[in-house]
């Protein structure tokens, strides 16, 4: 396999950044290992290491490099190929039986295999194979995986380890003086029984070189110096969420106590903590000074490194506000420094810089964000659990930093308050007064008007509205998408804009993410146009659940054919990134830009204007399927990650991100259409802040909408979140567009409806995707009624325009 130069170059950024996106969780010395050797590899994610999740986030890559590839390669010899021979054979037979029943559970339930079995994971069997080989090193790698559409199951095999996995990694632990156990996963799974375990290493999912990212880890020519970026602990120590698999409804009863939050204010003991993570060497970190200018806070510290080994450190920051007419949170972390490669006695003065006016308490009853008078104590730590008090920045009075106003209906429930109480401040913390003047009361407008674009105007309602219907061509049909694969300019791609309604508008191209740029891999051109070879770019996870008469649908409606002998076969390679969860553990802004880059190069490359990623939903729950895809359970550092590979992706001409999924899509479970509960304060201060920070430190060029609905209402059709919050609180300039709304996943049980389009459109929603005929009529309807006006519907129009013109207008 040769690759091409532009991969060659990516390939090789990422493999050489990966260190940083993996955590050692235990360490006793024993690595890293001198040089290559006999190693003893066990475990499911040998032969079948996993790169990332399924459903959309996963990427047509050109390869991928399996953990006994990567050991290969660097000059390992692999002495277990008969376990991983025989472990093959197990869970092939598994499979099949898991395939078999999945299509009997869909028959059943009158559903289609495809839709049914969607992110739908087989848990590890059980077995009983001998460990007879014997390596110098020895290495256990447990792999979980999952995905759009469903949830992770509390089983034996999931989140929990199966008994299979116990028995062999304690004896491994105990058998080999260097036994590491390595951890692919993408989420959180239940340790409690292996947490004594000599060496753990969180791998991760990082993309196409996640085997030869492990190899360099085991050989020292990486240190891992990645930080947690959830909590993880005993599954039953988290809040317990009794309506999770409720189908119609999940009530938020934790409020703001999401995550470290929760653990933190409650004395709860995490097996590792959030921001938790060990390195090959050691450091010693001083706080050195702390400064504040009106309401930006600078905290200096200095870095050593005191052990015998290069790596890189994260100085982790955290504010804990005064309790006063709110409760608070223990702590909350507001700023965070990595330092560069530091070598064994070398030192590095990091600086977090942060504006405490970004960082306020939601106060349902006077609809504002304020600061309380009171003491507001700086944390300096490199871990949630092991910080130090540095300082105290005293407020005489409560300030209100933006007036703005409720736009949720209050839940049927009192949110969980906290005990925490005001701390003591030692003597020798540094005690600084804040100016009350310096924060100036921001009071939001909420009748922002927008322009109606001149060509807009010109072309009459009806071909108006169809702009705002995705893709739909009248005299095609409907666009038909499963899992965002209705695009024609690009092959593979996830959808488009309309290029009926006039020739000389610019249409929008979007690929799906966030792993990196989902199209098809291979394709071909005729005169009839391009056309996807194989299964019309759908994820390999779900073809073993398609019916061959919905292949057949599929490979229609996409374009798919078959190639004349001769016909030049056309590629468009694209590089797997690692996943949201493992790029936010690096703790490094930069080099989350740079991975934004490369997927920016490749979007320019291939055609593509929208990438429908990042994903910035919380880590509410250890059980979300897509938690792979997201950043973290805390909503500043999915913020910054999102808006540094936004910025990574919108330095290039004709690109832009589509943040998402806005707001609180925190599971799989009847998506379209269960009900996310919440108080005001809880959306605000958890749910919605992080779109908030990418927004102003990025201005996305999208935001995707989510599918379930918000108090009651859809997020896809609600005003306050759309209009009220994004743009004129937030300040977003750019379209919002839904998610891929598609009647066949419906469940019937659901007690609530779908998205409609007329809704969208009402709530300033500018595009309905991946949009069809029943969309296009919803809306001509609602206009024909009146209940729809024309001028929404043209603002609408104009904002997809634009940025069509903006993105598109010169391809």
């Amino acid at each position: 396999m040769e690759l091409l130069d532009y991969e060659k170059l990516h390939t090789e950024k990422v493999a050489s950044s990966l260190g940083e996106c993996m955590v050692l969780l235990k360490k006793d010395g024993k690595f890293p290992l001198d040089k290559p050797c006999k190693i003893a590899a066990y475990g499911s994610g040998v032969r079948k290491t996993i790169k990332g999740g399924t459903g959309s986030g996963e990427v047509n890559s050109h390869y991928s490099i399996t953990i006994e590839e990567g050991l290969k390669n660097a000059g390992f010899e692999v002495v277990t190929g008969n376990w991983l021979d025989e472990y093959g054979i197990i869970t092939e037979k598994a499979k099949k039986e898991f395939v078999e029943d999945i299509k009997k559970r869909a028959k059943e339930a009158h559903m289609n295999s495809l839709l049914y079995s969607m992110g739908k994971v087989m848990t590890e069997p059980e077995y009983n194979i001998e460990m007879r080989e014997k390596g110098d090193a020895c290495i256990y790698v447990l792999s979980r995986i999952s995905g759009e559409g469903n949830d992770r199951p509390v089983k034996t095999g999931e989140i929990k380890l199966s008994a299979t996995e116990k028995r062999d990694i304690l004896t491994l632990n105990d058998r080999y003086e260097r036994f590491m156990l390595v951890l692919n996963v993408g989420g959180v799974v239940d340790l409690t029984d292996v947490k004594d375990v000599k060496n753990i290493l969180l791998l991760s999912q990082l993309g196409v070189d996640t085997g030869t990212g492990l190899a360099d880890v085991l050989l020292g020519k990486q240190n891992p110096s990645g930080k947690l970026a959830t909590t993880w602990a005993t599954y039953e120590d988290y809040f317990p969420m009794d309506d999770f698999e409720d189908i119609n409804e999940t009530r938020y009863r934790e409020g703001i106590y999401v995550g470290y939050r929760y653990f933190d204010s409650f004395d709860k003991k995490a097996i590792f903590p959030f921001g938790y993570g060990l390195s090959y060497t050691e450091f010693k970190t001083d706080f050195d000074d702390v400064k504040v200018d009106k309401s930006i806070v600078t905290v200096k510290a200095t870095v050593e490194n005191v052990g015998d080994k290069p790596g890189k450190e994260v100085v982790q920051l955290y504010q804990s506000a005064p309790i006063g007419k709110l409760d608070k949170s223990y702590q909350d972390l507001v700023g965070f420094a990595k330092t560069s490669l530091l070598q064994p006695g070398e030192k590095q003065q990091v600086e977090i810089e942060y504006d405490m006016k970004y960082f306020t308490s939601y106060d349902e009853e006077s609809a504002s964000y304020i600061l309380e008078a009171g003491d507001y104590v700086l944390r300096l730590g490199n871990d949630s659990v092991n910080t130090s008090i540095v300082a105290a920045l005293n407020l005489e009075s409560t300030v209100t930093v933006m007036k703005a106003k409720n736009v949720l209906e209050a839940p049927d429930f009192e949110d969980l308050k906290s005990t925490v109480v005001n701390v003591e401040i030692p003597a020798e913390a540094v005690r600084l007064s804040l100016d009350v003047n310096a924060f100036a009361t921001e009071t939001v407008g909420y009748d922002k008007e927008y322009e109606i674009l001149p060509e807009i105007e010109a072309l009459g309602i009806n071909k108006a509205a169809l702009l705002t219907i995705g893709g739909f061509n009248p005299k095609k049909g409907a666009m038909s998408s499963i899992i965002g694969n209705a695009g024609s300019k690009v092959c593979g791609s996830a959808g488009e804009t309309s290029s009926f309604v006039s020739s000389d508008f610019p249409v929008l191209t979007m690929a799906d993410g966030p792993a990196g740029l989902r199209i098809a891999r291979d394709y071909f051109e005729d005169k009839k146009g391009k056309h996807v070879v194989g299964n019309g770019s759908l994820p390999e996870s779900v073809m073993d659940f398609v019916p061959e008469s919905t292949k057949f649908i599929i490979n229609t409606v996409s374009s798919s054919a078959k190639p004349k002998v001769g016909t030049e076969i056309k590629h468009q390679y694209c590089t797997a990134i690692p996943i949201g969860f493992a790029i936010a553990q690096s703790f490094n802004v930069e080099l989350a830009k740079e991975y934004g880059d490369i997927v920016g190069q490749e979007m320019e490359m291939f055609g593509v204007n929208l990438w429908l990623a990042p994903a910035l939903n919380i880590h509410r729950s250890i059980r979300c399927g897509r938690n792979f895809e997201y950043f973290s359970e805390d909503p500043f550092i999915s913020g910054v990650m999102a808006a540094a590979l936004t910025n990574g992706v919108q330095a290039h001409p004709g690109c832009g991100t589509t943040i998402k999924h806005y707001a609180a899509n925190n599971k799989e479970l009847n998506r379209y259409c269960n009900d996310s509960i919440m108080s005001e304060r809880a959306l605000r201060e958890i749910y919605t802040r992080g779109f908030g920070i990418c927004v102003r430190n990025s201005q996305p060029h999208a935001v995707m909408t989510a599918y379930n609905l918000v108090n009651g209402q859809h997020a896809a059709e609600h005003r306050g979140l759309i209009e009220d919050i994004l743009r004129c609180e937030y300040g977003f300039e750019g379209i919002v567009m839904t998610d891929w709304i598609v009647s066949l996943a419906e469940m019937k049980e659901s007690i609530h409806r779908n998205s409609r389009s007329r809704f969208v459109a009402m709530a300033g929603g500018d595009l309905f995707m991946p949009g069809g005929k029943k969309d296009y009529d919803d809306l001509k309807s609602a206009l024909l009624a009146n209940e729809l006006s024309e001028e929404q519907v043209k603002i609408n129009a104009s904002r997809v325009l634009a940025m069509a013109k903006k993105l598109a207008g010169n391809q």
